[in-house]
């Protein structure tokens, strides 16, 4: 396992990768793009940066989701730096999340929001509807708290200690 700190991506030959240099956004499926928007943008703040889809029918883009047949309404939203791209898709039928989807299950757990505040950001999150697991918990160097969107996806408040209030 690698040290803290040090660099673990590899290309092919065994050399550091310099070709990946960052995450680029981040991606959710829902099954209502205009309350996904309504939460993301008027809840959590982000801004709508644009809204597109496809039809069913197009080839390429069938072949790129690895989808028969697909169909999709997309908004990309975006927060400083940070961008999360939203689909509803409506072909193939989509399966249903689990909404009580536990972040010990396989495959990707949460999202974490840089956030400073974060006693006021929870209690104001709170109070528009957000479900949290518990209260913001002191972590050694930061504070976090886990809450879910309006459709189970589960998302991390996260603050350094070093920015907390005295």
């Amino acid at each position: 396992m690698p040290d803290a700190g040090s660099r673990c991506g590899h290309s092919i030959d065994g050399g550091p990768s310099t070709v990946i240099h960052g995450v680029e956004h981040t991606a959710i499926s829902v099954p209502d793009l205009r309350v996904a928007i309504d939460f993301y943008c008027g809840v959590l703040g982000f801004e709508l940066e644009s809204e597109s889809g496809w039809p069913k029918g197009v080839a390429e883009l069938d072949a790129l989701v690895g989808l028969a047949e697909s169909a999709s309404e997309v908004a990309m939203l975006r927060m400083g730096e940070t961008r999360i791209e939203i689909f509803q898709y409506e072909s193939p039928e989509p399966r249903p999340q689990d909404l009580e989807f536990r972040v010990c299950d396989h495959g990707l757990t949460h999202f974490c929001l840089a956030v400073t505040g974060i006693e006021d950001e929870y209690a104001r999150l709170v109070g528009a509807g957000v479900v949290f697991n518990a209260p913001p918990v002191e972590l050694g160097a930061s504070i976090c708290a886990y809450g879910r969107d309006p459709f189970g996806n589960v998302f991390e408040l996260k603050q350094d200690r070093s920015e907390a209030r005295a």
